[in-house]
């Protein structure tokens, strides 16, 4: 036989919250916030996982961020090959972050800002690296004349030396001839 109104109504009733929770399911998928949250805790759990690795630290976290919708680009490959690579080493992977950071700040190009700082930068240290400039060229003039100087002493007083010796050694050399004749005659 058919069924009674309450059971219709219970059975409507069921239909209604059931129909209600996959409404509600399905908002949660589509909507953009819940999508970028999702998202967010997804990009969470794989930063605390390259931290893990990367540290080196004995416990394994694991994300529970959800679906991620399976996109993973050239870049998020490229940290996964880093992070197996340089698994447990924080130096490296420091360096790999500011290299990183070396590339995508080349890749910008600079604001009207930028080059304004830049080009004050410049001029500034043009005015106040000049009278510091000339002050070294002075003190090297300086020190080049002051060496010249004793260069050329002590190149006189090499001189004079090599003189005495040399009359020195014809003195006795002298001497020497003398004696051997004189001995030659005995």
């Amino acid at each position: 036989m058919g069924q009674t109104t309450e059971e219709l109504n219970a059975d409507i009733a069921g239909t209604r919250e059931a129909l209600a929770s996959d409404l509600d399911a399905l908002q949660d998928r589509v909507s953009p916030s819940a999508i970028v949250e999702r998202r967010k805790a997804a990009a969470k759990g794989r930063m605390r996982q390259l931290r893990s690795r990367v540290m080196g630290t004995a416990q394994s976290t694991t994300s529970s961020s959800g679906d991620t919708g399976g996109m993973k680009d050239s870049a998020q490959g490229a940290v996964s090959a880093v992070e197996e690579k340089f698994e447990g080493s924080p130096l490296a992977a420091g360096l790999i972050a500011f290299g990183a950071g070396m590339l995508i700040s080349a890749l910008m190009p600079t604001t009207e800002t930028e080059a304004r700082a830049s080009q004050r930068l410049v001029d500034a240290a043009k005015e106040h690296g000049q009278p510091l400039l000339d002050e070294a060229r002075s003190t090297g003039q300086d020190v080049g004349a002051q060496l010249k100087d004793s260069v050329a002493q002590a190149a006189q007083e090499v001189k004079d030396t090599a003189k005495e010796s040399a009359g020195r050694i014809q003195d006795e050399a002298k001497s020497s001839v003398q004696e051997v004749k004189s001995q030659a005659q005995n």
